[in-house]
């Protein structure tokens, strides 16, 4: 039986702060899915090297007003880089994410099913980005992506639905769970001799990156941190 480091999606898992903010990406059809795309700055549109992040969103999807203000964030970075940087959030939840869904609905019996839906549409989804132009769910996407060397560099963020076998497959890339299960990750990531980075955070709970509540202190803190260290990790990779 395969060890699980990162379980299922549970209570800590629907809660959180919604934040507040104009997004400047907009919604279109891609590969099947409807796909928030957000894009470089009008002044980095001469920029010499242009690269795409795929932003695989936590149970309340790529279109939830604090994802979408996240996806901007990156998008806007890549001028500090020489980087123009298009960022792809797919709505793998047909546009019922946690926060739709009906007040007795089972949610953990819903991402169950969700996750059986995305792992059917991903791969169609993600075809689509190569011939045209990575937070808890979405983290078993990213580690499979890299493992196969699809992608350049991965990120995830309070993850879910993680198994042994997703870290076992890696060389290279990145991540952050419980103390015993992110231990037992770098244990088989220095193994591997893998390339990775941690970030650790005391004092937020699961969710902090993407619903943290910007009115305290260290909360803020901790979410502004741990995007500003994604994009420093992702643009190491990005020349």
């Amino acid at each position: 039986m395969p060890t699980t480091l990162a379980g299922p999606p549970n209570a800590c898992c629907w809660t959180g702060i919604k934040h507040t903010g104009t997004p400047e990406g907009r919604t279109e059809p891609l590969g099947g899915l409807e796909t928030y795309i957000s894009e470089p700055p009008a002044n980095a549109a001469s920029e010499p090297h242009k690269k795409v992040l795929l932003f695989l969103a936590d149970a309340y999807g790529p279109l939830f007003i604090n994802n979408k203000l996240l996806q901007d964030y990156f998008a806007s970075q890549g001028t500090s880089f020489a980087v123009g940087l298009i960022v792809l959030g797919p709505d793998y939840f047909f546009g019922v994410p946690v926060q739709n869904l009906p007040p007795d609905r089972d949610k953990v019996a819903w991402s169950l099913e969700a996750r059986a839906a995305a792992i059917e549409v991903f791969p169609m989804w993600f075809e689509e980005v190569k011939a045209t132009y990575g937070y808890c769910f979405g983290a078993p996407f990213v580690l499979d992506m890299a493992a196969e060397g699809s992608i350049a560099a991965g990120a995830i963020a309070h993850p879910g639905f993680l198994e042994e076998s997703h870290f076992q497959k890696l060389n290279k890339d990145d991540f952050a769970f419980s103390l015993e299960a992110r231990r037992r990750a770098e244990d088989i990531l220095v193994s591997n001799k893998s390339t990775y980075f941690f970030q650790v955070f005391s004092g937020v709970s699961h969710g902090f990156a993407v619903r943290g509540d910007p009115n305290v202190p260290h909360a803020r803190w901790a979410k502004e941190e741990s995007a500003r260290g994604i994009t420093e990790w992702f643009f190491r990779f990005a020349a």
